[in-house]
């Protein structure tokens, strides 16, 4: 199942137009021989799914053998489903020593696959800086309040008014939309925003108005960069605030980031938020970019981060892979996955600071919906400078994925895992502030209040922090608008945060530059 927050790695990014092919003898780009040959396009399909992960997953050394786990058995309502039903068994048989569960275990839906996923190309177009949706995502607040959590710029929700903090009245006339934790009401939620053409919602404004708006899905060219902003503390300090929202692609984000840091710089702040608390992840090497936007410049080249493949590729004994072929998006010339070093040291990151931003510290406002790459970038910054994380536990994927075409499908497995130049990763469970380990407070995610509002709980830390040296009491567990108690707990606030996510996006893709053998 797809999830908001994966690392995405993309070999080359461009893929080329064989991908496609419909021949069921030359299914994912290979010949499958005796006696998996025979058979439908679709039984091949499912065939090549089971024989590209005993070679290229990451934790290929837990699966049986193709007869003890017949992947041709595998159905579901549609073909994208029964493969994905195949790929959910595949990522459940390896162990994580230290939980005692599949590192691939999702606590919000048991027996899926919390990181690996197919479909047919969705993922490499929403990542590549183009959105064909409403342009908005809901949020649980608490248990009877579905607020909107944040709203794209050009977006038909934005177009339409909405903003962040409305709190959601009805949706195509249910009003029937309290949380139940994955249910009835929850899978309406979600399909109704995510798998839809068109939605109609009565919402409710802060000054207790209400409005009714229709919204259609259009496509529109994803900004990022939700918002940025400088915010004066009075004590000499001077906190620049960046809400960053997806970590797509250099040409698509890259600009953006400049336009926020170059003002930054401009303004002179001695103090940096970067808030990624609804951010699944994306491309490694926008995560490098901005890595290399907040660390000190006498940091450069010094380790960044580093890659880990498994034994089969670091000593590129495969056989199947090594026939997936890429154009290089520089050269223009042909390429495969054959060709390439996948040792660590050949996978080796180092940094290259951008801009004149010279801190000791950052601050990342995080929750269960910061994924991926987003972890991947706090991990990169934790042994260069003060990194204090402030809101709930982070999603937990600290394993990242390219891209393998099967006939007309992509398939996203996990493929390595990254560490930073210290050799700290391992984060399945995710990033909890305030721990002994992400030093911080965990809190409740405030949705009542817009972006860049001081009076906003998670940004609100950050300030007392800037001028205390000391976080704010943790906020008291009221609605914004009822003034009753809270429901839920923070850990259950977060877990309902990526159960609402639904199939987003959550990962980390590998799209930088391979070394040849």
């Amino acid at each position: 199942m797809k999830k908001t927050f994966y690392i995405l790695f993309l070999f080359g990014a461009i893929i080329i137009s064989c991908k496609k092919k419909d021949k069921a003898s030359d299914v994912s780009g290979i010949s499958i021989t005796d006696p998996l040959k025979n058979g439908s396009t679709l039984d091949l399909i499912k065939d090549s799914i089971f024989l590209y992960s005993k070679e290229a997953y990451y934790w290929y050394d837990g699966l049986p053998s193709y007869d003890t786990f017949n992947p041709r058995s595998f159905t579901g309502s549609s073909d994208i489903a029964g493969l994905n039903k195949e790929l959910d068994a595949i990522s459940q048989y390896k162990i994580n020593p230290a939980t005692g569960l599949p590192f691939e275990y999702s606590a919000s839906s048991p027996g899926h696959s919390k990181y690996s996923f197919i479909d047919e190309g969705q993922v490499s177009t929403q990542l590549n800086g183009t959105n064909s949706n409403f342009g908005f995502a809901p949020f649980y607040n608490d248990v009877n309040d579905l607020r909107i959590k944040y709203v794209y710029p050009g977006s038909p929700a934005d177009l339409a008014g909405v903003k962040r903090g409305y709190k959601i009245l009805t949706i195509n006339g249910n009003s029937s939309l309290s949380y139940d934790n994955g249910g009835a009401n929850t899978q309406f939620v979600v399909k109704a925003y995510t798998s839809t053409g068109s939605i109609v919602m009565k919402l409710q404004k802060p000054d207790q108005s209400t409005v009714d708006v229709t919204l259609n899905a259009a496509s529109y060219t994803t900004n990022p960069v939700l918002t940025y902003k400088t915010i004066n503390t009075g004590n000499g300090k001077i906190v620049g605030y960046l809400v960053f929202n997806s970590f797509t692609s250099d040409a698509n984000a890259d600009p953006k980031l400049d336009a926020a840091f170059n003002y930054f710089q401009t303004q002179g702040i001695t103090e940096l938020v970067v808030d990624l608390r609804y951010n699944g992840g994306g491309f490694t090497s926008t995560a490098e970019y901005l890595s290399n936007l907040i660390v000190p410049a006498t940091k450069s080249g010094s380790t960044m981060y580093s890659y880990y493949f498994n034994d089969i590729l670091v000593n590129n004994k495969e056989t199947l892979l090594a026939n997936q072929v890429r154009r290089d998006p520089k050269t223009n010339g042909l390429y495969n996955y054959g060709q390439f070093d996948y040792t660590v040291a050949g996978n080796t990151v180092k940094f290259a600071k951008k801009g004149s931003l010279n801190l000791s510290r950052v601050f990342f406002i995080v929750a269960g919906g910061t994924a991926s790459a987003s972890e991947l970038t706090i991990n990169n910054l934790r042994p260069h400078l003060d990194v204090q994380l402030i809101g709930g536990t982070t999603y937990g994927k600290p394993v990242g994925f390219f891209d393998i075409d099967i006939n007309k499908y992509q398939m996203y497995i996990a493929e390595f895992e990254t560490k930073n130049s210290l050799g700290q990763g391992g984060y399945y469970t995710g990033m909890t502030p305030g721990s002994a380990t992400y030093p911080g407070i965990k809190d409740f995610d405030d949705v009542t209040k817009d972006f860049g509002d001081t009076t906003e709980v998670l940004l609100h830390h950050a300030i007392s922090y800037v001028k205390k040296g000391v976080f704010s009491a943790p906020a008291a567990r009221i609605q914004g608008l009822s003034g009753q108690l809270k429901t839920f707990s923070v850990d259950q606030s977060n877990e309902a945060g990526v159960i609402i996510n639904g199939n987003q996006f959550n990962g980390m893709i590998f799209n930088g530059n391979l070394k040849k053998k």
